[in-house]
This record gives structure tokens, C-alpha cells and sequence, in this order.
């Protein structure tokens, strides 16, 4: 099919979907920029896990359709599954985090543009730090979301980049729902990278995985040495949940010496001062990613001490009578 005669995918095509918890300072500016994006309000849906702040009575006021579930009801697969299935009039579905804010008026259209090819079932857009990231975060940005353009992925790019050829984000990514559906939606039990699981599935069924550079939110963490620690705890609890996804498309290790090489050169040019402590966060995701992928070992108690999701183990842990 030639470029002028592939279908055009309309906004009112598709839903947004928004989970939140006690939003604060990103309501204001996140309200801003999806009122410019083009979606009528009530295409947008919030999903609330009891916050006590104004963040659901904010979104109701701008129009969204809100829907308040208990907080320990949460879970990052279960909840992303429950919206697929409240917006069941849409084929298309867009899913940001609370703090993921629309960085263009277009970011929306230019997400879905992706779905005129019908062999895409899922896209994923642009993360840019926040104005005060600092520089390790600044390049964690640069080197997982680069500049503008289109990257298709299929099945055969295993070969070429291993488990990278999973990576996706949903703090901004789109899916077409019969693509979604066909690989059995969200997993209902999944409180770490639900996205990637998602990724993986269809990768093998046979659709495509887009990235699209032109489609861009701000979005970026200033998370402590602590945290990397937690964060590659449930990357290692993940992988350890997921060896399908290993086996099929490869190890991460070496994904990971290109990133600590890349981020090196990067901190040199930067700020060379604080190669110290990204060696230190090295050691630190490392020994946190390790350790995940021993959890079978480790009790419900210390699980959520090491995760950075604590409550999904403690609603696990059975209680005293």
C-alpha cells in the first residue's frame, strides 16, 4: 500500500488511560497538556487508587471519566487490564503515568500516526528529563529514548538486540486493543514491566513493536542509589518470573556493559565528577538485579524491603489471627 493511501487513525479512535495516586504537582501541567492534545475530555480515563490529594476531584472537574479503586488493589498489570476493559469502545488505547507530561501539542496523533501500518501493535514515544535531571539521568534518557524517527521491530531483530528488541515504556505507549486482546491482554499479576511482558508476546505472535522519537512526553526520575538498588531488585524478580522472555530473545548483561560504557563517556564530557557514584550505582543495580533473580530465596517480608512496589508483597504476606 502506498504512503498517501494507508488509513488514517482518528483521535477519537482511541482512550487514555491514566493511572494515578496522589498526583500533587503534576496535575496542574498534566491537565494543561491533555486539554491541548485534541482528545475530548471524556475520552480520557483515570484510574485512582484512593488518593486523598485533589487529584480525582481535578480531573473530574476538567471532564475525565474517573474510576477510584482501594490502594491495595493496584497492581501496574491487573489495573492497565481493568482500563483495557472499561474502555472497551476504543481500538486504541493510550497509556501515560501521572508524572509523563505531554511535551507537544501532536504527541497523541503522532503516537497513533504509527497504526496506519497494520502489522503494528503496540508503540511507545519519546522520554525527556525534566529541565533539573541530572546528568546520570539525563543520559539514561538520551540512551534508551533517542532522537526523532520510526524503529519497527520484529521477531527477527532477537538476533541483532537480544532482549532490548522487548523494550517499551508504558509511562507513554499506545496499543492497538486487537493486538492487545490476541495475546491475552495485561497480565492480571504483574507489578513490574507489564509493557515488556506485552512486547515479548506480540514480538512472537507476529506483530511489530514501534518506537516513535516524534511522539514526546516529559518524564524522568531523580532516584537515589537506594532506589536503583530496588529497581533492578524487580527487574531480577521479573526475569527470574519471565525466563520464556530470556530464553526467546537473550541475556541483558550485555545490554547492560554498553549502557555502563556509554554512560561513562557521557559523564566525562558532563559532569566527571560524579563518575563515582555512577560506579557505585553500577554495583548497586547489579547486586539488586542478582538478587532479584534469586527471589524464590528471599521471604515476603524482605522481598518488600528490597522492591520499590512494598505493598504488592505485603498484601502477599499472610496475617496473624
Amino acid at each position: 500500500m502506498i504512503a498517501d493511501q494507508l488509513p488514517t487513525i482518528e483521535l477519537s479512535q482511541a482512550t487514555v488511560v491514566i493511572p494515578t495516586y496522589q498526583a500533587g504537582g503534576y496535575i496542574v501541567p498534566m491537565i494543561e497538556a491533555l486539554a491541548k492534545q485534541g482528545v475530548a475530555a471524556s475520552q480520557i480515563l483515570i484510574i485512582d487508587s484512593s488518593s486523598t490529594d485533589a487529584t480525582v476531584e481535578s480531573f473530574r472537574q476538567f471532564g475525565a471519566r474517573v474510576v477510584v479503586i482501594p490502594q491495595c488493589e493496584f497492581n501496574h498489570g491487573g489495573t492497565r487490564r481493568y482500563a483495557a476493559e472499561l474502555a472497551k469502545g476504543s481500538e486504541f488505547l493510550i497509556y501515560l503515568t501521572q508524572d509523563a507530561i505531554p511535551a507537544s501539542e501532536s504527541a497523541f496523533r503522532d503516537i497513533l500516526k504509527t497504526f496506519s501500518n497494520s502489522a503494528v501493535g503496540m508503540a511507545y514515544g519519546r522520554q525527556l528529563p525534566r529541565p533539573t535531571a541530572a546528568a546520570i539521568e539525563r543520559h539514561a534518557r538520551e540512551f534508551n529514548y533517542p532522537q526523532a524517527g520510526v524503529e519497527l521491530r520484529s521477531l527477527r531483530d532477537r538476533d541483532r538486540l537480544g532482549v532490548k528488541s522487548t523494550f517499551c515504556s508504558d509511562s507513554f505507549a499506545a496499543y492497538r486493543r486487537t493486538a492487545l486482546e490476541s495475546v491475552g491482554g495485561f497480565p492480571e499479576d504483574a507489578f513490574f514491566a507489564e509493557d515488556q511482558i506485552i512486547a515479548g508476546r506480540m514480538l512472537m505472535a507476529g506483530w511489530k513493536l514501534a518506537y516513535v522519537g516524534e511522539a514526546v512526553v516529559t518524564h524522568s526520575h531523580d532516584y537515589s542509589i537506594a532506589d536503583d538498588f530496588r529497581r533492578c531488585f524487580d527487574v531480577g524478580v521479573y526475569h527470574a518470573r519471565n525466563t520464556w522472555l530470556l530464553d526467546t530473545f537473550g541475556r541483558a548483561e550485555g545490554e547492560g556493559a554498553r549502557f555502563v560504557f556509554s554512560e561513562l563517556r557521557y559523564l566525562l564530557r558532563s559532569e566527571p565528577w560524579t563518575i563515582p557514584s555512577a560506579l557505585i550505582r553500577t554495583f548497586a543495580k547489579y547486586a539488586g538485579y542478582r538478587i532479584g533473580r534469586l527471589e524464590h530465596r528471599w521471604p515476603l517480608r524482605w522481598k518488600a524491603r528490597l522492591s520499590m512496589a512494598p505493598s504488592y508483597w505485603k498484601t502477599r504476606i499472610p496475617r496473624r489471627h
